[in-house]
């Protein structure tokens, strides 16, 4: 008879199953942060330009897309406007939603004088733990303030840092956006940036139908950083048209076709 007392191999038995949970606890974890991780691989420009050349922001060979991140600010970005409409130029915007909703005149100013906004997320979080859910949240959060505040329906998403996990794949997917990266950037948000660097910095690396990163604000880098973008904005304008690209909007890129 075996009475109350466990068999000799029920200890061994538990500690098993609690082995195995411990397990698959881990591997559904590492699975997780894979999934989330693994299309942040795309932050370099090699693979992007090999294996995605409509997030790298490849358009039409006769056009440069000339794009502005983490505004809007109400104490720089009407500059960049003004530079603009003496170059008569017409960018792309990738403004965070909580910025749209501080300094709603300036981003309508934006839609007004003939830009084009886009998702930058809702502020400017690092991307380092998986948030799916929150990603999910502030991008759509992002989207209504963008449509309530300037009437436009944004096209593109370019997530903070240019890093494109998996959760923020999702939530630009469910927000109907296409993510948009960049072939050139000017390294404008340091503190020793000049004009002369970065137009320097973005020329190594255009090409036609390439899309440019240039920063509008100073809100995630050294301040007052912008002005050396907003220094080579002309320059770098000239020297696009001279090699025959016209410059212009993501709308105006033709990427995918």
């Amino acid at each position: 008879m075996s009475g109350g007392r466990p068999g000799p191999g029920a200890p061994h038995d538990g500690h098993g199953a609690r082995h195995r949970a411990a397990t698959v606890a881990t591997a559904t974890a590492t699975l997780v942060a894979a999934a989330h991780a693994a299309p942040a691989a795309t932050w370099l420009p090699g693979v992007r330009r090999a294996v995605c050349p409509a997030l790298a922001g490849r358009g039409r060979p006769d056009h440069i897309a000339l794009t502005f991140d983490d505004g809007p600010d109400p104490r720089s970005t009407p500059r960049f406007l003004d530079a603009l409409d003496e170059l008569a130029v017409r960018a792309t915007f990738f403004v965070l939603g909580d910025g749209v909703l501080r300094h709603p005149g300036t981003a309508r100013d934006i839609a007004r004088r003939g830009h084009e906004l886009a998702v930058h997320g809702w502020t400017h979080s690092p991307p380092w733990l998986p948030t799916a859910a929150r990603d999910l949240r502030e991008v759509a959060r992002a989207v209504r303030a963008l449509r309530q505040t300037t009437g436009a329906v944004p096209r593109w998403y370019r997530p903070p840092y240019g890093v494109l996990t998996g959760g923020r794949t999702l939530a630009a997917a469910r927000a109907g956006l296409s993510p948009v990266l960049w072939t050139a950037w000017g390294r404008d948000w340091t503190a020793r940036a000049t004009a002369a660097s970065v137009l320097a910095t973005v020329r190594r690396d255009l090409r036609g139908g390439g899309t440019v990163l240039l920063h509008d604000c100073d809100r995630a880098a050294e301040a007052g950083c912008w002005r050396a973008a907003l220094g080579a904005l002309p320059a770098l304008v000239s020297a696009c048209r001279a090699e025959g690209w016209t410059v212009g909007p993501l709308a105006e890129h033709g990427i995918g076709s």
